[in-house]
């Protein structure tokens, strides 16, 4: 695969090619403090410069994620931006315009996926991002930008509940909560391919699609109560926490002694490593990181149709008012997308 890269690489932009001239300023959605939805705006921004073993990419579609709405609103990694105007956003589809030398495998024109590590990075919510070489992967021909960015944070987050922490295998048996999600929607598919019996909690309009996904069984949490109806499950993995209706403290009930507890949203239950190790049960956190291996093992479940993005709405940059308060309606089904430099 390296090899084949390289070759592209040399065949494509051969030394001596001049890169693609970039504007000094660029059109970004941005924050100038913590607020409502209604504190996003369009604006003007310097147009970041790719340094050392860093990516130039024009961005043609990038993602709202949930937690660009808790950073916007003061939590999330907010704490951690360190000037405004600051410019949102983690995930993007889009091109190459600047690499790091002539040869690079990911050479200028080169369509690509992947992450930045906001706010370490200017986000995505704009005509160019930064992004390290590690943390993009070559977009699958078979995806729509659009459904490209809709992909990067939720399927690698996916993918590390999944595989990585839960070990997804067949005989084993996984509850996921909050499944018809970003995250959820991913951490169907690819427990389902990986041999899991799938349990999802989800609305009742969602169950019939995520049985189409591979759940094998829904539960509405609005009607029901998961742990009295749900058979003994391996491992939960909690989307929600305790922040809605103690869904973290009754996850508790439905796992076999020895079971895992993955909770995710940050300080969504303090403690809940303590009171699983109280039931006989392990808990963990989980964080993701931008994986452009990764993003590419998921590129090619995608590129066989194993595996598929799911896009809500698609909004205009200058509509992410909007699309932050369709993200936190609850509302959305898989992803909410900003079309930046899409037709």
């Amino acid at each position: 695969m390296v090899r084949e890269r390289l070759t592209t690489a040399w065949d494509t932009y051969p030394i001596g090619t001049r890169a693609a001239a970039v504007p000094d300023s660029m059109a970004a959605v941005v924050i100038d403090g913590p607020g409502t939805a209604s504190v996003l705006r369009t604006g003007r921004v310097a147009t970041p410069s790719p340094i050392n073993a860093e990516l130039l990419i024009q961005v043609r579609c990038a993602s709202v994620n949930p937690l660009d709405c808790k950073t916007r609103a003061g939590g999330g990694v907010s704490d951690h931006i360190t000037s405004f105007p600051a410019v949102l956003g983690y995930d993007f589809s889009g091109v190459v315009v600047r690499s790091p030398y002539a040869a690079h495998p990911l050479a200028p024109g080169t369509e690509v996926f992947g992450m930045t590590a906001t706010p370490r990075y200017d986000g995505s919510y704009a005509e160019y991002v930064v992004a390290p070489v590690g943390s993009v992967a070559p977009k699958p021909a078979s995806l729509s930008h659009a459904e490209a960015a809709a992909t990067p944070l939720a399927a690698l987050t996916a993918w590390g509940l999944v595989v990585d922490t839960a070990r997804a295998h067949r005989g084993q048996r996984i509850l996921i909560h909050a499944a018809a999600g970003g995250v959820g929607h991913f951490a169907v598919q690819f427990a389902r391919y990986f041999g899991a019996e799938v349990i999802a909690t989800a609305s009742a309009e969602n169950h019939d699609w995520l049985r189409v996904l591979g759940a094998d069984e829904c539960v509405d949490y609005r009607t029901e109560r998961f742990e009295d109806v749900v058979a003994p499950v391996d491992v939960v993995i909690d989307l929600v926490g305790n922040v809605h209706d103690d869904t973290g403290t009754r996850s508790l009930d439905v796992l076999r002694p020895g079971g895992l507890l993955i909770n995710v949203p940050t300080n969504s239950w303090t403690g809940f490593e303590e009171a699983a190790a109280a039931r006989g049960l392990r808990a963990t956190g989980y964080k993701v990181s931008p994986d452009g291996d990764t993003l590419e093992s998921i590129g090619r479940l995608m590129s066989s149709g194993s595996v598929r993005p799911y896009v809500d709405r698609v909004y205009r940059l200058d509509e992410a008012t909007a699309a932050h308060e369709h993200v936190e309606s609850g509302h959305s089904r898989g992803k909410v997308v900003l079309s930046v430099g899409e037709a």
